[in-house]
């Protein structure tokens, strides 16, 4: 009894090691339409400005978007809990934290440094200090007791330096 080449290939293939569905063209279908509307509501959401708020627009985008990521993960990558016995799950799950650490991280140390580096440009509304505010006088005057013309009253005059 000689096995043949394709006998030891059938039987590789019986000892447990399941394939990943590749999909039908119903599954394919699906996730196009889903990708089709998850692009179109975010279109429609954008250019009809249906929120007021710029920031409440973007949070909702961000949502749709990771929204699309889940359906382009599932119906065009094929990636669930039973694919390579978990596995790449679990592997998406540890990327997915990593990008979350280090995005939130980023974020963070930059707006300390920028709070911290410039404490000034952060608060646009900042009362200026009175010695900046304070108009220069003219160069002609010496003065305010020996100025020919009276200073205005909304001018404030300069201390006399004797």
């Amino acid at each position: 009894m000689a096995h043949g080449h394709s006998d030891h290939h059938d039987a590789h293939h019986e000892h447990g090691h399941m394939h990943a569905d590749h999909g039908s063209l119903k599954s394919y279908a699906t996730g196009f339409i889903l990708a089709v509307i998850l692009t179109a509501i975010p279109f429609w959401l954008v250019m009809g400005k249906v929120f007021d708020k710029s920031s409440t627009t973007g949070f909702i985008l961000l949502g749709f978007a990771a929204v699309q990521i889940v359906v382009h993960m599932v119906y065009f990558l094929h990636m669930n809990t039973k694919s390579e016995g978990g596995w790449s799950m679990l592997a998406l799950l540890f990327t997915g934290m990593l990008v979350f650490i280090m995005m939130s991280g980023s974020l963070w140390v930059m707006y300390h440094l920028n709070h911290n580096m410039m404490p000034g440009m952060m608060h646009e509304t900042e009362t200026k200090p009175e010695s900046i505010s304070v108009m220069p006088m003219p160069a002609t005057q010496s003065t305010p007791a020996s100025s020919p013309l009276p200073a205005p009253d909304n001018m404030k005059t300069m201390p006399s330096m004797r």
